[in-house]
């Protein structure tokens, strides 16, 4: 029987906490804490996003999303437009205040990756992450597949 402390779930699980906790540590004097950080990258990548599927690429509950992006509007990082196609729901658009905080987060992300990555040579870092990216892949797919074929699989 494996460790459990020492199985891939908690490997993953406690290094990805370990990065945001080192990441936290060097960025943090730039005022928000972690969870901001995520969302602000994450809108980056998908502004016009509403908050439903934000929440759900933070894996955040919506409840805590919209404490947090009422945090955000305050600081005058983000705004919140209706939806023109459902005035109940609002998208989400990072505001020019906030892409001078995104290029000063920059390197923080860069040294923590290169502290992470100390000692792993370019081979097994480009390895690790082909690793990760199909095992992601695997996983993606796995979820998205009907529950009886999954069973059918294993059982």
């Amino acid at each position: 029987m494996t460790d459990q402390t020492s199985s891939l779930g908690f490997v993953l699980h406690d290094v990805a906490r370990l990065l945001g906790r080192r990441f936290g540590q060097l960025a943090g004097h730039l005022g928000l804490t972690g969870s901001q950080w995520r969302a602000v990258a994450y809108l980056s990548k998908n502004e016009g996003t509403n908050q439903a599927c934000l929440a759900d690429m933070l894996e955040i509950e919506p409840i805590t999303l919209v404490r947090m992006l009422d945090r955000l509007e305050q600081r005058g990082l983000i705004e919140r437009r209706v939806d023109p196609n459902d005035r109940r729901a609002w998208r989400l658009f990072l505001k020019e205040e906030a892409r001078p905080l995104l290029e000063a987060i920059a390197p923080f992300g860069e040294a923590t990756r290169a502290e992470a990555l100390d000692g792993v040579d370019a081979e097994e870092r480009n390895r690790l992450m082909a690793t990760l990216t199909l095992m992601k892949s695997n996983l993606l797919a796995a979820s998205q597949a009907p529950l009886v074929e999954k069973e059918a699989r294993h059982g």
